[in-house]
């Protein structure tokens, strides 16, 4: 049996503070148990609704996950773009990423916009230095985050965006 196929376009966010740390989500996976070890870290985002811009579809992710109400032209970029092929249950995701900057964050995260599923997955949070990032042993998406994250916080981003793995 061959599992279904998606191609999902998606809308990612790095999440700057004024101390240029990113705000990272943790995964513990499908049908997490509460206490888990997270599994890899990753931007907030998800994704593009029928209907939904790129821009839309970060700003309503940013107020979903995070409880971050923002202007889409607050945004910068696109930044990023990565593609990310992975199962989801029974279903192959072909995820189209676009990655926008939002800098000069001060946000107390509130998760309540979440979905039942994503509330399920008792997902934290945390911000990280590009040392912190570089340093640590967790895995993070996308997986040259650390690097690629050097050239965004110089920023503002002024070229066409980046293919980041």
């Amino acid at each position: 049996m061959t599992a279904a196929s998606w191609v999902r376009p998606a809308s990612r966010v790095l999440v700057i503070d004024p101390q240029q740390r990113v705000l990272l989500l943790g995964s513990r996976g499908p049908a997490a148990q509460l206490g888990q070890p997270v599994r890899f870290w990753y931007t907030p985002g998800g994704g593009v609704e029928d209907g939904e811009d790129l821009r839309t579809a970060a700003v309503r992710e940013l107020a979903e996950e995070l409880g971050l109400l923002v202007d889409p032209a607050a945004l910068e970029g696109p930044v990023w773009l990565r593609r990310h092929v992975w199962p989801w249950g029974e279903t192959v995701v072909d995820s189209r990423e676009t990655y926008f900057a939002l800098r000069d964050v001060v946000h107390t995260v509130d998760p309540s916009g979440r979905t039942d599923e994503e509330l399920a997955d008792d997902q934290p949070h945390r911000w990280w230095s590009v040392a912190e990032l570089t340093a640590s042993t967790e895995s993070f998406a996308p997986r040259s985050l650390a690097g690629s994250l050097v050239e965004v916080l110089a920023g503002p981003w002024a070229g066409p965006p980046r293919i980041v793995d």
